[in-house]
Formats: structure tokens, sequence, C-alpha cells
């Protein structure tokens, strides 16, 4: 069987990307014949694209098309150059596209229909962003609903990761086609605490870690202003670890503003993976301020580490961390919130020991060997139509 997977970015930083790469490496291993269908966008915050990406990541055979963005006002829907001749010639047995409100996901619905190839769309859905008008978020409601009508009625599953993003998905996509299938987390790479060193990041001895883009959408100005309130007694260094998607400046100049400069360490992104883990091991606490996670994928790794986590009562994340068994939830925009929930990190370690011995536990159930073979199930079924 021939698995076509299809998404904006491959081989770069991003949740939808670790999910696709963890995805089709282990089905190559596994046997399938596996393809990624990526446009030859990096950052999609800045529009960087590049020309000098790897062919083959892992095993995984990649093909680049150029990216077209931004051809309907005020929606983001880029389309991939040639998708549409490449997918109808790829042979596949199976499309799986990637991403809501894209335009690869069209395209990729377009072949399925006309050439009747099984389509599996998973969602990663996002709400419309808060900072949005009331006129683009009336706009990106009319496209949740127009791929309703369009891609999600040709899918022949529609994979979401989560209840909470089921239960929005049926507002506007067939019901009977949703399934839910978690992420994952890597375990094998986790189990090894010795094997992680970041001895060259000078890090501070105590410190709590952010990971995610520097984006609007993360809740940081409330995370500076939670360091901000916090006693000098509680203050700790903040390690940022995450590709700037364009609010660093902004946010170095609230730190600046509210007298903490000083702690904010900027890591930038790290492809090293044992890095990346001993940064995250590290930590007192990983601290995820979001606005809205559709899942919440580093919540797994922070599990998976044994580091407590404080986060925001948003998306998926009170599904994730069991209603708040497993982590301390807190309002979204909340600094003095934000800044207890730290506080009590460090005054309770034996509670937020509890929380992520507890975390931990439930984290061994979904390993990404669990989640591809979910998926490579969906595919036999699909196929068999």
């Amino acid at each position: 069987m021939k698995i076509v997977h299809v998404t904006l970015r491959f081989d770069a930083p991003g949740g939808v990307e670790t999910n696709v790469h963890e995805l089709t490496r282990r089905m190559r291993a596994a046997g399938d014949e596996v393809e990624v269908f990526a446009s030859d966008l990096y950052d999609e915050s800045s529009g960087e694209r590049r020309t000098d990406y790897r062919p083959v990541v892992d095993g995984v055979p990649v093909r680049r098309f150029p990216v077209r963005r931004r051809l309907v006002p005020h929606l983001n829907l880029p389309l991939m150059v040639g998708l549409i001749d490449a997918l109808s010639e790829s042979g596949a047995d199976v499309i799986h596209a990637h991403s809501h409100r894209y335009g690869h996901v069209l395209q990729a619905a377009a072949v399925a229909d006309r050439r009747g190839i099984p389509l599996v769309i998973s969602t990663s859905y996002h709400p419309p962003d808060l900072r949005e008008s009331w006129r683009n978020r009336n706009l990106l409601r009319l496209d949740d609903v127009a791929f309703g009508m369009s891609a999600y009625r040709t899918a022949r599953a529609i994979v979401v990761q989560s209840e909470l993003e089921a239960r929005i998905l049926r507002e506007f996509a067939p019901s009977d086609r949703i399934r839910i299938v978690p992420p994952g987390v890597d375990l094998e790479a986790w189990s090894h605490p010795s094997a992680d060193r970041a001895d060259a990041l000078d890090l501070p001895t105590e410190y709590f870690v952010f990971v995610g883009r520097i984006a609007a959408n993360k809740g940081l100005p409330s995370l500076v202003d939670a360091v901000a309130e916090l006693p000098i007694g509680a203050r700790r260094p903040l390690v940022l670890l995450g590709a700037d998607w364009g609010e660093r400046a902004s946010l170095e100049e609230r730190a600046r503003r509210r007298g903490v400069s000083d702690v904010l360490h900027w890591l930038g992104y790290f492809p090293d993976r044992s890095v990346y883990r001993a940064v995250i091991r590290g930590a007192r606490a990983l601290v995820l301020p979001s606005e809205w996670e559709a899942y919440g994928f580093v919540l797994l790794e922070a599990m998976a580490a044994h580091t407590p986590i404080v986060a925001t009562a948003v998306g998926a994340v009170p599904e994730v961390l069991d209603g708040g068994q497993l982590g301390l939830l807190v309002p979204y925009g909340n600094p003095s919130a934000l800044a207890l929930a730290m506080r009590q990190i460090l005054e309770d370690p034996g509670g937020a020991r509890q929380r992520s011995d507890a975390a931990a536990a439930k984290v061994q159930g979904l390993d990404w060997s669990v989640s591809s073979e979910r998926f490579r199930a969906l595919y036999r079924e699909v196929a068999r139509g």
C-alpha cells in the first residue's frame, strides 16, 4: 500500500510537522510505501522559503512544491503549485492531508474525488484567533463550513486528536467519519536521561521553561507579566525554547518595562533532540500559557520527562492533563493565576512530584508506535471502502 502525506511544511519545527515526521518514518520502517508532499515554505510567519531541503528524511522521500500564499483576501489559504498533477500521478492508494483551512487540503480532496482515491484528513483544528477582527472571525467560520461541505465530505475519515476537537468538528463536518487518534511521544528516546546533555548551554541551576513557537497565540505576554509578579524570592529564570515567529522583540520590550529582562533566557530552536530533551528534563516546570492548543504535544514530552506542568485550561489541555490531576491548570490571560501556580510548584515539591509521576504513568500508553499502528489500520479500512 502506498500512502502519500500532504502537509504545508515538513522537516521544520511545529506540532503538525512533528506528527507527520514521526508517523511517516515509523510507517516506512514497518514496510509501507510512504511519501511526503510538502511546500518549500519553512517559516509560515515570515514567509521564508528554502531550496536546501533534504530529498529523503529518515528514510522517507519528500517532494517539494512552490507555495502561493493568501490567494483569498484575509484567509491564509496557501496552495502548492503542481500538487494536483503530482498527486494524480503518484499512484497513491491513500492520500493523507494534514491541517485545517489550508489550500493543500482542498487540492488533495479534489484529486481524491476525481480519481476515487481514499482520503484521510487530520485537522489539528484551531479556532479563530482572539486578536482577529470580528469580520475575519466570521470569514474563518465560513471557511470552516466551506471545508465541511467540500473536503470533509470527500474524506473517508476525519482524524482529530481529542474529544473536544471531535465536538467542534461535528458542528460542520460529517460526524460519522470523525475518528480520535491522539498524537504520541517517543518514549524510547525519553527513557535515557543520562544520554541527554545541555552542558554547553550553561543553563541556570533552577528555571522554568516554555517550549514552542515565540508566536502571538502562545500567551507569552501573560507569562512575562507572571514572572514580574513573582516575589523576588520565588522568581526563577525563564528559559524560552523555540523559534521566533515575530514576537521576541515586543516581549523583550515588555520584559524591560517590567524589570525582568535579566530573567529571560532565549535559546531559539534546537534541532538537536538530545539537547532539547535535556532542557525540558532539567526544568522545575514546563509553563504553557497558550490561547489554544489542539492537543499540546509538548505536554506529552514534559510528562515523559517527569517535569511538572503549568498550563492554561484551553483547547484539549484539560483533557490531556485529566482536569488538573496531572498538572496545574490556570485561566488564559491571567498573569496572577499563572504566577500563583508557578509559585506553588516551588513551594509544594511533593505535590508537583505526585502529579508528574501520575503524568509519566499515563503517557506510557501514548508512544508514537501506538498512533502509527492506529493510522495503518485506518488506511486499510478506508482502502477497503
